[in-house]
């Protein structure tokens, strides 16, 4: 039987991130596994090929939702990258850390060491942004952090036009001011994609204690007298055993880690037994807490040419690819968001509850060319998400068998409270849209319509068409009490030397895209591994 000190099983944001930090010392043997294959394709680096790749089940777990009941019992897809960099080889890029008070919340929930003070210098760590470090920023980490360039006229307009309808601008949504319309941040590099496994693995692939295997399913971690022992997957068909001398983690994700710790017997029993595993371990709260940032759309023609759909006319798309390819530079190498903004709608909120993403083209946007597809025409759009949902779901098993997807129930707009603030957050991009510096050029609205004006329409149009925006969390809650899944070191509770560390292990979502965090996760995750003093926190 082959023999690391540490499995690292899940080569998503966290996980490469933790292979990396724990590699980075010669005398630890460090495997880290993921079940997707590698990370080769051209539209993985090229930005603004993001939309080939988001439900392209080549490179995505054949996930999709059971009937959500307060969602007109529609079944929906889930994207998640199943490729070696995990759903940072397939998002959108926006680097979001959230607002201070979503860790100080954690913090206060009894996890010291969480707080914001105590994470900023993790996310500085692995950061490299584009203005050089400062107190809120790192200016020599792997992960690089850049502005989105193109859009920026189209940004001054809607920041000004948000501004005149009561919402403040901010210089940066990750810095001293996170509430706010803002410039755009995202992980590109140079024009191409800097996904965690380009950032944290590839440079250091050559290491030799450090050993990648892709294409390899994990189908259950081993657990011998209360401790995790060793890792069973199938890689080509055969299956394999792997000893771990000091820790496993699991960085799957929110939906892989709690599966696997339920194919392995960790989880409610009664559920457990079920569905014919074998409890090791009566941890009631895995699979359960599972939240999601659900989200809508609303779109609307522009009466002037200030949107990007020329650029998408085939020949010169075609045009943008080539110089991307050859520069680095050009359409192909950014992504179409024009601003990121994090507001407040309800009078009661103490930090932003509500995400904008608007962009200067339209979300059904697509190539075309004179006489043979029309254009789309010009259009703006802008996604609301809901940033602390109160609804939550689980994940489950369907059987015993490790290649059958989870059962997974969002159960969206549950409480009521969800959907008013997403229909609040309708109403603001609506207002924003109405002001002076916008009006003119915005003509009729295209979803969800001029006509959907009542909070029963508003509902029932959004109950049929809200989505989420892929960030989910907490099926693995981190917490100081006895049913907590892991404690605040990320420790599986019940089971000796086996941790969690990915955005499962959220108690509550943090109220901002989940790439960063997750990558923060697995800095933390590393210094609790080695035994390492945690960094000094970062104050003022």
């Amino acid at each position: 039987m082959e023999e690391f000190d540490y499995i690292v099983v899940g080569a998503g944001s966290a996980g490469c991130v933790l292979a990396n930090r724990l590699s980075a010392s010669p005398g630890n043997r460090v495997l880290l596994l993921e079940a997707g294959g590698p990370d080769n394709r051209l539209a993985m680096r090229m930005p603004l090929a993001m939309m080939s790749l988001v439900l392209d089940p080549t490179v995505n777990w054949p996930f999709e939702t059971q009937p959500e009941p307060h969602c007109n019992n529609r079944r929906m897809p889930i994207p998640r990258g199943r490729v070696l960099g995990g759903s940072s080889t397939i998002n959108a890029m926006l680097y979001a850390r959230g607002h201070p008070g979503d860790y100080d919340e954690w913090r206060d929930m009894g996890l010291p060491g969480w707080g914001y003070a105590d994470v900023l210098p993790y996310f500085k760590r692995s950061e490299s942004f584009w203005a050089g470090a400062s107190h809120y920023h790192g200016g020599d980490g792997e992960m690089a952090v850049s502005p989105v360039e193109r859009t920026a006229a189209f940004y001054e307009l809607f920041a000004e036009a948000a501004r005149q309808a009561g919402f403040p601008r901010s210089d940066d949504h990750n810095g001293a001011r996170p509430e706010g319309i803002s410039p755009t941040q995202v992980t590109i590099d140079r024009g191409r994609r800097a996904s965690s496994a380009r950032a944290f693995i590839h440079p250091v692939r050559s290491r030799s204690n450090l050993t990648v295997r892709t294409g390899a399913l994990v189908h259950r971690i081993e657990v011998k007298g209360g401790a995790a022992e060793a890792v069973v997957y199938e890689q080509r068909d055969a299956l394999h055993t792997v000893r771990a001398l000091r820790e496993v983690v699991l960085c799957g994700g929110t939906y892989n880690s709690a599966q696997l710790l339920l194919l392995s017997g960790i989880g409610p029993a009664d559920e457990l037994r079920a569905v014919g595993v074998t409890p090791v371990a009566d941890s009631p709260e895995v699979g359960k807490n599972l939240q999601e940032h659900v989200n809508a759309v609303v779109t609307a023609r522009l009466t002037q040419p200030l949107s990007l759909d020329p650029m998408l006319r085939f020949d010169r798309m075609v045009g943008s690819v080539l110089r991307w390819l050859f520069t680095g530079r050009g359409a192909a190498a950014s992504m179409p968001f024009g601003a990121l903004g994090f507001i407040r709608t309800q009078p009661d909120s103490e930090r932003p509850d509500v995400e904008l993403i608007p962009s200067p083209i339209g979300p059904e946007a697509r190539l075309w060319f004179p006489g043979l597809r029309k254009p789309l025409g010009h259009q703006i759009s802008c996604r609301v998400a809901v940033l602390h949902p109160r609804s939550r779901g689980e994940v489950t098993l369907q059987s015993a068998d490790p290649k059958a997807a989870p059962r997974i129930a969002w159960n969206l707009l549950a409480v009521p409270r969800d959907l008013q603030t997403l229909r609040d957050g309708v109403r603001a991009v609506r207002s924003i849209y109405r002001q002076a510096p916008l009006r003119d050029a915005v003509g009729g609205e295209v979803t969800p319509g001029d006509d959907v004006v009542s909070d029963a329409r508003l509902d029932d149009w959004l109950r049929q068409n809200c989505w989420t925006a892929a960030h989910p969390a907490g099926t693995c809650r981190m917490g100081s009490d006895p049913r907590a899944v892991v404690d605040g070191n990320l420790r599986v509770n019940g089971v000796a030397r086996l941790r969690v560390a990915d955005c499962s292990i959220m108690p509550r979502v943090t109220g901002c895209n989940t790439n960063a965090p997750s990558i923060m996760i697995g800095e933390k995750a590393a210094d609790l591994l080695l035994g390492r003093e945690p960094l000094p926190p970062v104050t003022g």
